[in-house]
């Protein structure tokens, strides 16, 4: 074994590098490699094995995908058949589908050359056949689908194979990968290359490493787990149960919390009554659970990433294995969750800038893993917890292993200022929030999403187009009840806010101002102008239908019998206007208003 250090620095056009993976890497915006970057993808280079060890975000994708593309341009020049050169194995199909697009992206100045193909997706492995018959350079699996192929003879990789990519790979022993590894390595030729990435060294990687690394070349970079505290900063706030979902929605509404954030769970039912919860006020969410199909996963990850949602909530892998987590019902309450899947780890989340840890994290592995979306690269971020009693000492644990890890002297865990007392009247309307979602509630939601998605599946089409019965009996179900959505909870009454805290949140503006349209002084601009039209020729209707009243409210009728039809609008509709509005003929200015004519039975 061999222990590497000292590696001259270099930028990419010193690494002897294809021009057409340097176009590439321009155009992804790479200016300069990260430092694990810089130090593997020489030696890998030279053909060596090599044991990546680097934190979340730190570049270990680019690490190992560059030199197995640039290998395949170089035997491309020799060899005389097209074979399957690197099988790049990961825990989770969303994390294959993010090393594939992370191929795609290198490869696209030589797409003709190299071909990579993702065969994580759950589908019929003769559907996939064809994408093998091509005998594609790059394969991304997971080790069970992949080792499906291989059975199924689908792939041939005993003499073709030259590089083997394992990625997160303390997680591929935990995910229960240890028996079907092995059996993929019997398919494997003798001699090969392989490479192994991690952001631990756990015992389940070094186990891995005696099975698959010849003299390895180990590279562990000096660097702290997580982002530096002056990039990623740690906070936690003493809550108790019954009091982190007021505390959340008034961070939320209050916009304490801004940006992109990933709230994490223990359970998949706290998935989902966090999400009808926070619902209720008018915040979008997805959801992120081992238990959602593959597609949907993908879809929420894609979402998120593009903006649709800014905050997701999560359940990640460990926590479903506590005790804790999954209530046993018996044979019939049990649930089935994909083992291939991990949100904690692997998934690349872009731009998250707030981690919230509604439940504390189990261990401290977790939360380093959490607290790992946010802070990537150069960014900044930012990683709440909540912490109950129960749950101080695990706190303790994390604050131990962080200040262990990181240089400071100071406290890396910083309490977050924040007095619940001051926001009482968040508290008030979460508590009714929170108790409306009950488990009939959650179980309802859950339903709904898999009768959805039933809807839309694509297999399914067939079977519904030969069984139409059985689509007309699944749209006209009983309608389920979750949880009734009040309009007026979205908006926040200034009432309940702090006064310190009001220009901060910007609640004083969301209050729209009454524009008075007969008398506003000053400004004359077209807007205005309609407005005051409009304004009484409904004055004139109502005052017509309404007789000798003092005062009457617009209705929707009114607007009908207008004849200048440019000026039709819903917007006037429950305005109260009184005699004394109907005697005005000019505005603030005393410019004169056209009353526009009606028509009446």
């Amino acid at each position: 074994m061999a222990e590497e250090s000292d590696v001259k620095p270099c930028n990419f056009h010193e690494m002897e590098l294809d021009d057409r993976i340097l176009k590439a890497i321009a155009k992804l915006g790479w200016l300069e490699p990260t430092p694990i970057q810089e130090k593997a993808i020489p030696i890998l280079l030279e053909g060596k094995d090599v044991l990546l060890r680097a934190r979340t975000g730190s570049g270990k994708t680019g690490a190992f995908a560059v030199p197995v593309i640039q290998r395949i341009l170089n035997s491309k020049q020799t060899s005389m058949k097209q074979e399957t050169k690197a099988l790049v194995l990961a825990p989770s199909k969303e994390l294959c589908q993010q090393i594939h697009t992370n191929f795609t992206e290198l490869t696209t100045k030589c797409s003709r050359e190299v071909h990579c193909v993702d065969l994580s997706p759950q589908m019929d492995i003769s559907a996939q056949r064809p994408l093998l018959v091509e005998r594609p350079d790059i394969v991304v699996s997971t080790p069970l689908r992949v080792l499906a192929h291989l059975k199924a003879r689908n792939i041939n990789l005993k003499d073709s194979l030259e590089m083997l990519v394992i990625d997160e790979a303390d997680l591929i022993f935990s995910f229960g990968y240890e028996e079907e590894l092995k059996e993929v390595l019997s398919y494997l030729p003798r001699v090969f290359q392989a490479c192994l990435a991690s952001a631990t060294l756990s015992e389940d990687v070094l186990n891995l490493k005696q099975l698959v690394l010849r003299n390895p070349v180990i590279l562990k970079l000096k660097e702290p787990e997580l982002a530096p505290v002056s990039q990623l900063a740690h906070y936690h706030l003493a809550a108790e149960e019954d009091e982190k979902a007021a505390i959340l929605y008034a961070l939320l509404k209050l916009h304490l919390v801004r940006g992109k954030s990933i709230i994490f769970v223990n359970t998949v039912d706290r998935c989902y009554k966090l999400k009808l919860f926070l619902e209720q006020f008018g915040i979008p969410t997805c959801v992120l659970n081992c238990e959602l199909p593959a597609a949907i996963r993908c879809l929420s990850v894609n979402q998120f990433n593009q903006g649709v949602y800014d905050i997701i909530i999560a359940s990640d892998e460990k926590a479903l294995e506590e005790p804790h987590a999954v209530k046993h019902l018996g044979k019939k309450g049990k649930r089935k969750k994909d083992k291939e899947f991990g949100v904690a780890r692997g998934i690349d989340f872009h731009h998250v800038s707030n981690i919230v840890n509604f439940d504390f994290p189990p261990d401290v592995n977790s939360y380093i893993h959490r607290a790992g979306r946010t802070a990537r690269g150069k960014n900044q971020g930012t990683a709440l917890s909540f912490v109950s009693i129960r749950e101080r000492p695990l706190m303790q644990e994390v604050e131990d292993h962080l200040k262990g890890s990181c240089s400071e002297e100071e406290q890396v865990l910083r309490a977050y200022q924040f007095k619940l007392e001051e926001v009482e009247g968040f508290r008030y309307r979460a508590r009714d929030a929170w108790r409306a979602v009950t488990r009939i509630a959650v179980r309802e939601a859950r339903l709904k999403e898999i009768k959805q998605e039933i809807l839309n599946s694509q297999k399914l089409k067939s079977y519904f187009a030969d069984n139409p019965r059985d689509l007309q009996t699944l749209r006209h179900d009983k309608a389920l009840h979750t949880v009734k959505i009040q309009p007026h909870l979205a908006n926040v009454p200034d009432y309940i806010v702090p006064p310190a805290l009001k220009s901060l949140a910007g609640i004083s503006r969301i209050r729209k101002r009454r524009f008075d349209r007969i008398s506003g002084a000053g400004g004359t601009s077209k807007v205005k102008a309609r407005y005051e039209l409009f304004y009484l020729a409904a004055i004139v209707s109502s005052f017509l239908k309404e007789g000798l009243r003092d005062s009457v409210t617009i209705t929707q009728d009114d607007q009908k019998n207008l004849t200048d039809e440019t000026i039709r609008s819903d917007e006037i509709i429950g305005t109260k206007v009184t005699r004394d509005d109907k005697k005005k003929k000019t505005d603030g200015n005393g410019k004169e208003i056209k009353i526009i004519p009606i028509r009446t039975a």
